[in-house]
């Protein structure tokens, strides 16, 4: 089997359908279902349990990464949280006439 990553130069990393950050997601998540998984069998959970717990993350990570990734695209992502930085309005309490006075020129001291 061989897997093509590297598209090309100036385009972003591909793997599955899984495009630039979805694919760093995708996979940061399966290693901590991974690393709560084995904390959970040391611990002396049941195995059973352990493992329900490990395919029922996993396939919610899996479902939850393709949606974002079909849902908002390459860099939509980055937009959506870039958005949520911006205010919503701006407010301006500042008297209206200062808009129309002139500015007070401030005087020289050179004497």
């Amino acid at each position: 089997m061989e897997y093509n990553i590297n598209k090309g130069i100036g385009k972003s990393v591909e793997f599955k359908g899984l495009k630039a950050q979805y694919l760093f997601i995708f996979a940061g998540g399966l290693l901590a279902v991974f690393v709560v998984f084995v904390i959970l069998y040391m611990a002396g959970v049941d195995q059973w349990f352990c493992i329900g717990f490990g395919v029922i993350a996993a396939s919610c990570l899996v479902w939850l990464t393709f949606n974002l990734n079909a849902k908002y695209g390459e860099h939509g992502l980055m937009k959506l949280l870039a958005k949520r930085q911006h205010p919503r309005y701006l407010i301006n309490r500042k008297n209206s006439r200062r808009f129309f006075l002139r500015p007070k020129r401030k005087e020289a001291a050179y004497a």
